[in-house]
């Protein structure tokens, strides 16, 4: 097997799976000495023979078998069940939250099982890929699925909410490496495949990702153990993934990435910018989901957590541009390169329409199409199951149609009029309703994969691939958090008038006595109305049909709300980068014996 000049002696000999000691040859490090008194930009020789290993597998021309042999195959299927598992242990349950929290708690609390967790893929996507880069992936994957193990094992056993929402803390951390297939498996592929192996990945973790609310709901009514068989499930998956890749996942270690002792890398770390980072940013999110459910929108536990969160990532932001780092958390110069900004920053808004609707969607269909369970259960997987559809479709086409630009470009003029459209909703059009939700998410998940995956082929160094991955994936995080909370805090406020303007008057011709009205509207919200004095069931048919037109009204505007995302998402599309170039045999790394 032969290697590009740029191509070190010792990684040429991992990649042809041979069993010699991973150093490079004494007269290739006298060279690549030689060459970094050429490049002044470098501090020593030192930095830069570690940017020279860092770069040691690209160009790498594969023997045949390479990608038959077990450990290729074996990782591959560990990053499917990993994505399964990243992706199953909160999309599973995300739907039936108000089952758990009948049966173990009530606690109010209960919310923050998803809070913590977007929370922790958040703050955890950024570390993982930056830290890897430095020490090498191969136990940051390993602990991270050992650890979404433990989580599940938690949860299963879980007869607290509390408990559930310090299991989540670790299942949300684990997930932040467990769906990071992006740079953990798409680095050990040539470049022109990455496309189709995000589309095998996403194939993995479907029965969870596009249909998780069926799935649970079933569980919850069928399965002897009920909701906790959600996470008995995880425990298979995770348990395997967890396996497969301790046997099988054997990327470049740290001493193949550096010439440099790990004691040294720890040294040269950027810790402020990792306390203003992870600081900043729980603080952040923490006032966005604070705000209109634990606290309202203008106390100082809200204000202050947002002005705090704030101040903080843009202190961050200020030192990781003007202090002279060696090793800084984010590297900055990646926010020069267009193409990787604009994949990013589509990434992000694709994902605030997608969990906008997969938030709101529910909502519509529990409170105006149905109100059994699970055939509701189904409707909701509409937005999901497009979505996903969608996304494999874009993995697996995406090379041969080409055009990057072009295709970005047609989805998002696609979707964008479609999910507005739903602003015509009706009590009774739900047919209409379902089609253009279910076009429109699977065009939305078509952008989301060249979007993702172009995040990566755009960048001009693929040494820094992870810390790429990585903090596209907490922009996309925050974004959709900060989007989710506009609809839903539009909704709520909509509600208010359309509620007053609706149902108060059509109270006022029925005889329910006025003591009686605020008892009749919490049960259109709990949809039971036993024990309220005065009601009758045609006063009950009167008043839910009020209500079904006042919660019309206000999906209506939320449907145009998501206009402001969509529409923009369209004005980037024009500048997303053609890939086509970049579609090439390299391989970033290499898995080795």
């Amino acid at each position: 097997m032969r290697s590009t000049g740029m191509a070190l002696n010792n990684l040429d000999s991992i990649a042809s799976m041979d069993d010699r000691t991973a150093k490079p040859a004494p007269d290739h490090i006298e060279n690549l000495a030689n060459e970094s008194n050429e490049k002044p930009a470098s501090d020593n020789i030192e930095d830069h023979l570690d940017s020279k290993l860092e770069e040691a597998d690209f160009n790498v021309e594969m023997p045949r078998n390479y990608f038959m042999t077990p450990r290729v195959l074996g990782t591959l299927l560990a990053g499917g069940l990993g994505m399964f598992g990243g992706t199953g242990s909160f999309a599973f349950v995300a739907s039936i939250l108000d089952v758990i929290n009948e049966d173990i708690g009530p606690d109010p609390n209960y919310v923050w099982i998803g809070t913590v967790n977007t929370l922790m893929i958040a703050i955890g996507s950024t570390l993982v890929g930056r830290l890897s880069d430095i020490f090498g992936r191969r136990w940051f994957i390993v602990t991270a699925n050992a650890l979404g193990l433990i989580g599940c094992i938690v949860c299963s056993q879980a007869q607290s909410i509390t408990t559930l929402i310090g299991a989540n803390v670790m299942i949300g951390l684990a997930a932040s490496a467990q769906t990071s297939f992006a740079f953990v498996i798409g680095e050990l592929v040539p470049m022109k495949h990455r496309y189709m192996i995000g589309g095998i990945m996403y194939l993995f973790s479907l029965p969870a990702a596009g249909f998780g609310p069926a799935v649970a709901n079933s569980l919850v009514q069928h399965a002897p153990g009920g909701w906790r068989w959600c996470y008995y499930i995880m425990i298979i998956v995770n348990a395997l993934s967890t396996l497969c890749f301790f046997l099988f996942y054997h990327p470049p270690t740290f001493h193949m990435l550096s010439r440099k002792s790990r004691f040294q890398q720890l040294l040269e770390l950027d810790y402020v910018g990792l306390v203003l980072f992870t600081g900043g940013l729980i603080v952040f999110l923490l006032g966005l989901s604070w705000g209109g459910t634990v606290h309202p929108w203008k106390s100082g536990h809200v204000i202050g957590s947002l002005v705090a969160g704030s101040v903080a990532l843009i202190a961050f932001v200020l030192y990781e541009c003007f202090m002279p780092l060696k090793k800084s958390l984010v590297p900055m110069h990646l926010f020069k390169n267009l193409g990787w900004v604009v994949a990013v920053a589509t990434n992000a808004l694709g994902a605030s329409i997608y969990y906008g609707f997969s938030i709101i969607f529910p909502q519509m269909v529990f409170g105006i199409y149905t109100n059994d369970r699970e055939y509701g259960a189904v409707l909701c997987c509409a937005v999901p199951a497009s979505f996903m559809f969608g996304v494999i479709g874009a993995s697996l086409l995406n090379r041969h149609i080409g055009r990057q630009k072009l295709q970005d470009v047609v989805c998002s003029a696609i979707f964008t009029p479609l999910l507005g459209a739903m602003a015509c909703a009706t009590v009774d059009n739900k047919s209409v309703i379902l089609g253009l939700v279910i076009t429109g998410c699977a065009f939305v998940g078509w952008v989301e994969t060249l979007a993702v995956v172009g995040a990566t082929l755009s960048l001009d160094d693929q040494a820094e691939i992870g810390a790429a991955s990585g903090i596209a994936s907490t922009i996309r995080a925050t974004t959709a958090t900060f989007a989710t909370t506009i609809y839903v805090l539009v909704l709520k406020n909509r509600l208010g008038t359309t509620i007053a303007e609706n149902v108060l008057p059509a109270l006022t011709k029925t005889d329910l006595p006025q003591s009686s009205y605020l008892s009749f509207l919490s049960g259109l919200s709990s949809g039971s109305f036993a024990g309220i004095p005065g009601v009758t069931s045609a006063i009950i048919e009167e008043g839910v049909s009020a209500y079904q037109q006042a919660l019309i009204l206000a999906f209506r505007t939320v449907f145009l709300t998501t206009l402001a995302f969509s529409g923009l998402n369209l004005v980037l599309s024009v500048f997303f980068p053609n890939l086509d170039s970049k579609m090439t045999n390299t391989v970033t790394r290499t898995i080795h014996q």
